[in-house]
């Protein structure tokens, strides 16, 4: 992204913390909000029928939260809840989409980054899925 695309960006972001405990989304719930953790930890969940919330990943400094904002129905796909205290720059995801949507020359680049970043997380799930059923063939 330019260095005007990234000044773009920033009028979008603000600082927020979360506590241990704090529930940042549901599952199924409207997707609002992409937070790029500065530091602490959030877990990522699934619900699962008679099993309740299983931890899928934990996300740390330097990771990108909340990718369902961008995408059509807009909902989350995963829960998620700091488990440390928690700092975090908060994009405004409703103004974030209507800039990409009326400048394709930021919504481009933008959508790049996100999704380099979504494929790093897909890759990490993958390998956490291979684990867990390869553990679970062992017991």
């Amino acid at each position: 992204m330019s260095p005007a695309q990234v000044a773009l960006l920033a009028t979008t972001a603000s600082e927020v913390d979360f506590a241990p405990g704090d529930r940042l989304f549901e599952e199924g719930q409207p997707a609002r909000g992409c937070w790029l953790v500065l530091d602490g930890c959030v877990a990522l969940d699934v619900t699962f029928p008679g099993r309740g919330e299983v931890l899928v990943q934990t996300l740390g400094a330097g990771d990108v939260l909340g990718w369902s904002w961008l995408v059509p129905p807009y909902r989350w796909y995963f829960g998620a809840t700091a488990t440390a205290p928690t700092s975090a720059i908060a994009l405004d995801t409703d103004r974030l989409r209507a800039l990409a949507e009326n400048d394709p020359a930021f919504g481009y680049p933008l959508a790049l980054r996100l999704f380099g970043g979504l494929l790093d997380r897909l890759q990490t799930t993958r390998a956490r899925l291979l684990d867990l059923y390869r553990s679970a063939r062992e017991s």
